[in-house]
């Protein structure tokens, strides 16, 4: 199997939840697949939710969706800083306070970093095949149609290290990507074979992300992900892949 691997990173990021105050604005707490999605649509000119009209889904998820995607964390215990920048609204239509002005606060990610695979072949869809074609030619090329963004237009993302590398599935252990917590179990056995450097202290990340988009309501559909470095009971009904840096969870 072959896939495009590259790193994304930013200054700051602010992938919003939908569960907001008027005044609050909270971030996910890593860049999830549909965020990529739109990242992917944006770089092959894809139209967005702007211009979605009656279509079921916009046009980058309706094509993209397909995908299959893996996100390794590169920040330290696939934690990110997030800080709270505060904003002052003062269009009129902003707020009914005397004035129009609106406080609104929101919260960022600070020198977010990961690394992403996109799977390029092995679909049964001709159309996918298209699309993963032009996706390799345009990274590898760097022609981006749009500027992509850490999700929204504050937060420009840099894209760099494109390479295509080869996959062999693989059974190990450790999982360096995100993967779904149902699929997954920790271990609580470190045998003698285990491979774990004893400098190393144990983490994880876990959280609620994005993985698609319901269809009526074009709402976000989530399922609990994590990052970890521990030991995990794999599940032989599923595929992870490996390059020669990373063990991959693909979704």
């Amino acid at each position: 199997m072959k896939a495009l691997k590259f790193n994304i990173s930013g200054k700051t990021a602010f992938f919003k939840k939908p569960d907001v105050n008027t005044y609050y604005y909270f971030t996910y707490g890593s860049i999830h697949k549909v965020a990529l999605l739109g990242i992917v649509g944006a770089i092959l000119g894809l139209k967005g939710y702007n211009q979605q009209e009656n279509n079921r889904y916009p046009e980058f998820y309706e094509l993209l969706k397909d995908l299959d995607i893996a996100i390794v964390p590169k920040n330290e215990e696939g934690s990110i800083s997030k800080k709270v920048q505060i904003f002052n609204n003062s269009v009129g239509y902003a707020s009914e306070e005397k004035g129009g002005n609106l406080i609104v606060k929101e919260q960022w990610l600070e020198n977010p970093r990961w690394v992403v695979y996109i799977k390029l072949d092995g679909y049964e869809n001709n159309q996918i095949d298209d699309i993963c074609k032009e996706i390799e030619e345009r990274f590898l090329k760097r022609n981006f149609v749009y500027i992509p963004y850490l999700g929204k237009n504050d937060h420009i993302a840099n894209i760099d290290n494109m390479s295509v590398v080869d996959m062999n599935t693989t059974k190990q252990e450790k999982i360096n990507s995100l993967f779904f917590k149902d699929d997954f179990k920790i271990s609580l056995e470190q045998d003698e074979d285990w491979d774990f450097d004893d400098t190393e202290s144990l983490w994880k990340y876990e959280e609620k992300l994005p993985i698609s988009l319901e269809e009526r309501t074009n709402q976000y559909e989530t399922r609990t992900m994590i990052a970890t470095n521990m030991k995990l009971d794999i599940n032989n009904d599923l595929n992870l892949y490996k390059d020669e840096e990373n063990v991959l969870f693909f979704f």
